[in-house]
């Protein structure tokens, strides 16, 4: 695209910046652009085909004008009158009170919850819910499938919602039980409710058809059906399935780390441009920790000699011509190092006595969502035991490391803990529950807020707000259990 200032010298350029860079890279010129079809244009460039049949578009009316064909110039007018609002003013120009009163969020249709999210998930931005198989990752999502459509008076937004698979298809049966069941959707008049027509779902089997369907199928839904909510489930389960059996090389994991930041930044525009909420869910695995802190080092001042090694004895100092006098016996044995101490203020918190504070071990307790603290439990942990011996053993990290983390602006962590001792639960309609429902009352769920752009975080050695599975989604626990 060298040569698009040369042919249409008044050409606004600036409206286009993110694909002429694309375009000048793989050798696409203007006769290309004019001459070639844009599918074959997007596919060499490695851009959204929308873009570029509106970059065709517009090059081609402008240089009709320039031509002076008959009705050109009214019709370039008009073109250019009918550009989308994010191609005439750039989101990133405009003030803080118009990118303020763009803000929404979606409700959870539970004030407990939306209270720990600071009124839901916010539009604009990436939110990642990680947890355990089990911990209700999935039963949040499509939960929120449902309240996107309804309207802003109820939480909602009002738009269709998009719901991309890699592992198993969309479940429409626990759909539409949650539509039955939940009081709040099933008494709303059929104008208001929500539908399962209006949730377009996709499945992406590999990597390769994921790369495609977000790079092209999505921005078009997002024009041509105002999505307001786009949920992959799970985004972590591809790059496991493709990478897993590939070389842990240096190169390896590079080419992965770089796949991240590209699909980041992609998701970013997506939901910067279009004011949509993109949710991925994202697994976990195992993190251990030490059963005792390690122990300080040893360090000595300079020019002192180390302390005598505690395996000498009168035979190896006499072997040496190094026999200890009466008067060295008599000498009463040094005493013992002081405890070190920190350079905190206060005390600091418990999981800083196990690693140091600079290590990523102690940096991850305030981005994963489990903490190498107190364990989850209080009854696991004896009164005697030391606070800095009090680890969580059940410790967990989102996958995909902390490349994907830098992605995010919000990340909800679903935390499981098993309550099998406790006793069973009463129903609203005074029977005991049985069945599958039985046994899910044998975990306890608590949802908590790791990080967020638009609200703040719980606190580290906080479990969060305990929530249920239920007939209707998900429900936030006041004064059971």
């Amino acid at each position: 695209m060298t040569d698009l200032l040369h042919t249409i010298p008044d050409f606004p350029t600036k409206l286009y910046t993110h694909l002429i860079p694309s375009l000048e890279k793989n050798l696409v010129t203007t006769t290309d652009l004019l001459t070639l079809e844009p599918l074959e244009v997007a596919r060499r460039a490695q851009l959204p085909l929308l873009d570029v049949k509106r970059l065709t578009k517009h090059v081609l009316a402008s240089l009709q004008s320039q031509l002076g064909l008959p009705n050109a110039k009214e019709a370039l007018r008009n073109y250019e009158a009918h550009q989308p609002a994010d191609q005439q003013v750039s989101i990133l120009r405009q003030s803080g009170s118009a990118i303020a009163e763009r803000w929404s969020a979606i409700s959870t249709v539970d004030p407990n919850l939306d209270a720990v999210l600071s009124g839901g998930i916010a539009t604009g931005y990436i939110t990642e819910v990680t947890g355990e198989s089990g911990a209700g990752k999935t039963q949040f999502l499509l939960s929120l499938l449902l309240t996107a459509q309804l309207p802003p008076a109820h939480g909602g937004l009002s738009r269709p919602t998009v719901y991309i698979s890699t592992e198993h298809p969309l479940p429409t049966p626990r759909l539409s039980q949650i539509l039955r069941t939940h009081p709040k959707l099933s008494a709303l008049p059929p104008e208001q409710k929500p539908s399962l027509s209006r949730i377009f779902s996709i499945q992406t089997p590999d990597l390769e058809s994921q790369d495609h369907i977000l790079t092209y199928q999505v921005p078009v839904l997002l024009t041509r059906h105002k999505v307001g909510l786009i949920i992959i489930d799970s985004i972590t389960a591809n790059y496991r399935a493709e990478r897993s059996s590939t070389s842990t090389s240096g190169a390896a994991l590079g080419l992965r780390s770089s796949q991240l930041i590209k699909l980041g930044h992609h998701l970013r525009t997506l939901a910067r441009e279009h004011n949509c909420a993109i949710v991925v869910s994202n697994q976990v695995a195992d993190r251990f920790s030490p059963l005792s802190p390690p122990p300080p080092p040893q360090r000595h001042l300079i020019g002192s000699s180390p302390p005598p090694s505690s395996t000498s004895s009168p035979s190896s100092a006499a072997s040496q011509g190094m026999m200890p006098s009466l008067d060295a016996a008599l000498i009463p044995p040094p005493a013992p190092n002081p405890p070190p101490t920190h350079s905190y203020p206060h005390q600091p918190p418990l999981s800083s006595s196990i690693y140091p504070p600079l290590t990523l071990d102690h940096q991850q307790n305030f981005f994963t969502g489990w903490s190498s603290g107190p364990p989850l439990s209080s009854s696991s942990s004896s009164s005697s035991t030391r606070p800095s011996q009090q680890v969580n053993q059940n410790l967990k990290t989102p996958a995909l490391g902390l490349v994907w983390t830098n992605q995010l602006a919000c990340r909800v962590a679903l935390i499981k803990e098993h309550a099998s001792s406790l006793p069973a639960v009463e129903t609203e309609r005074g029977g005991e529950e049985s069945g599958a429902e039985n046994t899910l009352k044998l975990w306890r769920r608590y949802m908590k807020v790791v990080f967020a752009d638009w609200g703040p975080s719980t606190g580290v050695m906080d479990k969060g707000t305990e929530f249920e599975i239920w007939g209707g989604g998900i429900r936030s626990v006041v004064g059971k259990g």
